[in-house]
């Protein structure tokens, strides 16, 4: 998005506004490259979707409220994925500061029938996508609440999630077929997260919390369309944050189409479109925010390593932020998280040639995030 990307390797953008297209396109990708169908995913999704479209009319009929409801105050969490915007979502949905969006209603975000599907979770749980996660890497399941983003990517099979998971393993590049200023599904998608959060808000009487990478790429039009959102913004070094994700997405890959038995020249192509995404994530937000195009009083800058050494600090500030005050039981909660952050020591380490990276590469790739965002904290 920040490096010039072709213009849809001479595709009509316009036909990709079909779900039919995309899916296609998904379907001839997964053959040529995996040598597997992509058909079970698509043709779920097209089932989910019939039975979300089903079940969004009866709310309609049903629940007045649900049909002529705006959210209200949304908090979102934006930032790279691994950037600690999983434990900063998880941390205020437990807390009560708001409620995060479990991933079964990101899947089925349906009032009227949502209690119908809670029986079912445990059985569901054995088809569900979260079941291709490594728990070690990021532990989840449709009962924990996840990245918003998913919802957008299971409604309308499009986004930065297919990208990173089937288009880039293309022979063409397809990074601008989800670049926001060449093809912009904005409103597409906003007005879908804001179905999903009435519904839930209305379930559990919660201000929503949501969590969402793309936004990184469209802050400017995320806080126009929700003019009453608070956004935190997690920052964390590249360094970690880069070879951290490129594991959990290679690592889902392969669990499901072996892609390290694949040619090293096709891995190598897709790891270096997979790495300029992920720069592209931190660099866009980075030009709107030095640029002015973002509204500082709604977006508060969270920085990872200060969060892992002044938990207590750190959440002074965003509950300020956020408008919340805390009672004693927040209080406690956030000295007792302080002291489990600062003993805390990664387990996790990557090996950056596996990806076909240097850290030198990195952090002269991001050296903007550094200098603005990642100066040395003081002590």
């Amino acid at each position: 998005m920040t490096q010039s990307a072709d213009a849809g390797a001479g595709a009509d953008l316009a036909l990709l506004e079909s779900f039919g297209t995309r899916a296609r396109e998904t379907r001839r990708i997964a053959r040529a490259v995996f040598g597997r169908s992509a058909w079970p995913l698509v043709a779920g999704m097209r089932l989910l979707g019939i039975a979300v479209r089903f079940g969004q009319a009866l709310d309609g009929l049903l629940l007045g409220r649900v049909r002529r409801g705006r959210v209200e105050r949304p908090i979102v969490i934006v930032g790279n994925p691994r950037s600690g915007t999983t434990f900063l979502h998880r941390w205020l949905d437990r807390q009560g500061v708001g409620a995060g969006v479990p991933l079964w209603r990101l899947l089925f975000p349906v009032a009227t029938l949502g209690l119908l599907v809670r029986p079912f979770l445990p059985l569901l749980e054995r088809v569900s996508p979260a079941r291709h996660h490594a728990s070690a890497a990021h532990k989840t399941s449709l009962v924990s609440p996840e990245t918003d983003d998913a919802g957008l990517f299971f409604r309308f099979h499009d986004g930065f999630f297919l990208y990173g998971f089937f288009w880039a393993w293309a022979e063409d590049e397809r990074r601008s077929w989800f670049d926001p200023r060449v093809r912009d599904t904005s409103a597409r998608d906003f007005d879908w997260l804001e179905r999903i959060w009435v519904r839930h808000a209305w379930a559990t009487g919660a201000r929503p919390i949501g969590k969402l990478f793309s936004v990184a790429v469209r802050t400017p039009a995320f806080l126009e369309r929700f003019p009453d959102a608070r956004v935190l913004y997690m920052v964390r070094d590249p360094v970690s944050v880069i070879p951290s994700c490129m594991s959990l997405v290679t690592g889902v890959l392969d669990k499901r189409f072996g892609i390290w038995k694949l040619p090293e020249p096709v891995r190598a192509r897709y790891l270096e479109r997979l790495y300029q995404a992920l720069v592209d994530l931190y660099l866009v937000f980075h030009e709107d925010w030095t640029a002015g195009r973002v509204d500082r009083e709604r977006v508060h800058i969270v920085r990872f390593d200060r969060m892992m050494r002044d938990f207590e600090g750190v959440m002074d500030e965003v509950l300020a932020f956020l408008g919340v005050e805390a009672d004693e039981a927040l209080a406690a909660a956030i000295r007792e998280t302080g002291e489990k952050q600062r003993a805390y020591k990664s387990r996790h380490a990557y090996d950056l040639a596996r990806f076909g990276l240097t850290e030198e590469r990195i952090r002269r790739d991001l050296a903007p995030i550094y200098e603005t965002f990642l100066a040395p904290l003081e002590g």
